[in-house]
């Protein structure tokens, strides 16, 4: 039996990811916010991981719980239209769908594999150096891009500071009928609602996770469209740039990261 920790599991793929390895008798600890969107029988904490603070109370329940994590599985997400700025004053895309993965990650005690389900290798996306907090030049999809940049870099510094004991997975699950939680204005609420209508079941869109998960590949670091391996080529002086700057935002570390 393993165990699995798993975020954004109370909707969408992360809630049939859940669903999936608890119906196997796995150990699933789900974390989100809404209590009543835990299936019966996984382990529910409950926690905003868009605030720093949030995430490593989670990290450090999560250490003490399970001694022994087989998959971190990242799967929270929230797209906005609109610009939102975090309790802790952080831009609250870059806060969620970077921001925690990288405490997660860098913070559990030695998981065997971590599947992060983002957006790798967007020839869109970019780090906005001067203005990580979009402040200057904020657009809904702008902050989408420069997190799944953000993930590619995460998963650079992860695999050199960790690659012999932890598998990294970058994955993009493509188009996925699901709840695609968020904020939106009219235009992109229309299309939205197109991937939904065009994208494949949650109960297909998570196989290639499912694959992931149960045969972790042998590379430190390795990024997948679905099914299909995909090369990244991010430059490892701003994978170790980013790091840098990350642990200047998360503010000092005398917490469990």
């Amino acid at each position: 039996m393993r165990t699995l920790v798993i975020t954004g599991g109370t909707d969408g793929m992360g809630r049939a990811l859940a669903r999936t390895y608890l119906e196997r008798g796995d150990t699933v600890a789900v974390v989100g916010r809404d209590a009543a969107k835990a299936l019966p029988g996984a382990v529910f904490i409950q926690a905003d991981l868009s605030l720093v603070r949030e995430n490593r109370r989670v990290i450090e329940e999560v250490n003490a719980r399970f001694p022994v994590v087989d998959a971190l599985v990242l799967c929270a997400r929230f797209f906005r239209t609109h610009r939102f700025v975090t309790e802790e004053g952080l831009e609250g895309t870059f806060a969620l769908d970077y921001l925690s993965r990288f405490l997660l990650s860098h913070g559990l005690t030695a998981p065997r594999t971590i599947v992060n389900v983002s957006g790798p290798g967007q020839p869109d996306g970019r780090i906005h150096w001067g203005d990580l907090m979009l402040e200057r030049s904020y657009d809904g999809m702008t902050a989408q891009f420069q997190a799944g940049k953000a993930n590619d870099l995460l998963g650079v510094a992860f695999a050199a500071r960790h690659g012999a004991r932890t598998g990294y997975v970058l994955i993009h699950p493509g188009g996925v009928s699901t709840s695609v939680a968020g904020e939106y204005d009219a235009a992109t609420a229309a299309h939205v609602a197109a991937l939904k209508r065009y994208g494949v079941p949650v109960e297909e869109g998570i196989k290639p996770i499912v694959a992931r998960i149960d045969d972790p590949p042998a590379a430190p670091l390795t990024a997948y469209l679905r099914d299909r391996p995909i090369r990244l080529s991010p430059d490892p002086r701003a994978a170790e740039r980013l790091y840098e700057r990350t642990l200047e935002l998360i503010g000092p570390r005398g917490g469990p990261i």
